[in-house]
């Protein structure tokens, strides 16, 4: 059965899957989808407080090796101002939350997979739909450590099909953050007997304000594969609602960097944890790793020959590449929309594009499965 890319795009759109809920319906009808395609498909799901997260693995044909096309399920929250589950085709796009991350591309690799008939395949084609993709890569891990077909056989080269306009990409940042908390004493302010955290956490801030010249001039931190080349240094900061007219118990400032290879990440951390320490600040780090293939990479090369490209590209963003790189050295991000319409209010994936993409996928699986 040969399926649409755009009528399968519309149908996931209009299901709900907000990353903070269940994505259970959403991967019920994917798997219906593979099922029609002609897949296996292997169903793993966990529990996120309380919430079922289901993430899928399918197989099309047999043998070692082969080509999995990688994509997530979940999306970010619809917000308000327009119909965000409600797909609008208008104008040549499709308008709808996930249309562009990732639905979209989820939709392409399906329809280019119900094109190949199975008994041309000499190696497996697999399709992998992930939960929690937008909140901290659950469902990867869980397919890479859990699923049976996976464990069995990993393709040899895969393609993570995030919003790329169709651009192989070769390399992404990863994410560093790292927490700093003040604590004070609350009081009213009219007593003078609190200790705020804010003024407590005041002089380690300053410092991080001189470290945004250092970050983005100083060749230690700077890659020039990267537009921009510099780790998008960036800070937030909360005293969690405390009221104007009381001094703040605790206080945090969150600092983000971005990863990159050939960097000094190590160094532009200590920076940060130096001075958390001078001023007396508790400091927590978590960080996820830059995703990067050489541009020669064979599936690289693949790709930019499926598309006509002529030199592969890198993204600022992150994906689940990072996750599936050790166990597929030979892979690539590249889709279908653009990431400047992931998550903004009237998100939309051109039309064409989307169609267009079909056909790449279905030419990376007859060059590496046929």
């Amino acid at each position: 059965m040969t399926l649409s890319a755009l009528a399968l795009t519309r149908d996931l759109v209009a299901i709900p899957s907000v990353s903070d809920a269940s994505n259970a319906p959403v991967s019920e009808a994917i798997q219906r989808f593979l099922v029609q395609a002609g897949f296996e498909v292997e169903r793993l799901s966990y529990l996120d407080h309380g919430v079922e997260k289901v993430s899928l693995v399918g197989r099309k044909g047999g043998g070692t090796g082969g080509f999995g096309m990688f994509s997530h399920s979940d999306t970010v929250p619809g917000d308000v101002g327009w119909s965000p589950f409600d797909p609008v085709v208008a104008d040549g796009r499709l308008y709808g939350r996930g249309s562009c991350d990732m639905k979209g591309p989820l939709a392409a690799t399906i329809a280019a997979a119900s094109r190949v008939d199975a008994r041309s395949l000499k190696r497996p084609i697999y399709i992998i739909s992930t939960a929690d993709e937008e909140v901290g890569y659950g469902g990867a891990w869980q397919i890479v450590r859990e699923s049976r077909l996976l464990a069995e056989n990993w393709p040899s080269h895969g393609v993570v099909a995030e919003p790329t306009r169709l651009r192989p990409v070769y390399a992404h940042k990863g994410g560093t953050r790292i927490h700093v908390h003040a604590s004070g004493v609350a009081a009213h302010s009219s007593t003078e007997r609190g200790v705020s955290a804010n003024f407590k956490l005041a002089p380690f801030l300053a410092e991080m304000a001189a470290l945004v010249p250092l970050f983005r001039s100083d060749p230690r931190y700077l890659n020039p594969e990267f537009d921009p080349p510099s780790f998008g240094f960036n800070m937030i900061l909360t005293d969690y609602g405390t009221k104007s007219n009381v001094t703040a118990p605790r206080a945090t400032a969150t600092l983000g960097l971005r990863n990159m290879p050939r960097v000094d990440m190590d160094g532009a951390v200590e920076h940060i944890l130096s001075a958390a320490r001078r001023h007396g600040l508790e400091a927590v780090k978590e960080s996820s790793t830059f995703f990067y293939v050489d541009p020669t990479n064979e599936m690289v090369q693949l790709a930019c020959e499926a598309t006509g490209v002529e030199k592969p590209e890198t993204v600022s963003f992150g994906t689940e590449a990072t996750v599936y790189q050790t166990w597929m050295p030979n892979q690539v991000v590249m889709g279908p929309g653009d990431i400047a319409q992931a998550h903004t209010i009237g998100e939309f994936i051109d039309i064409a594009q989307l169609e267009a993409s079909v056909g790449v996928y279905e030419r990376l699986i007859n060059r590496l499965c046929c």
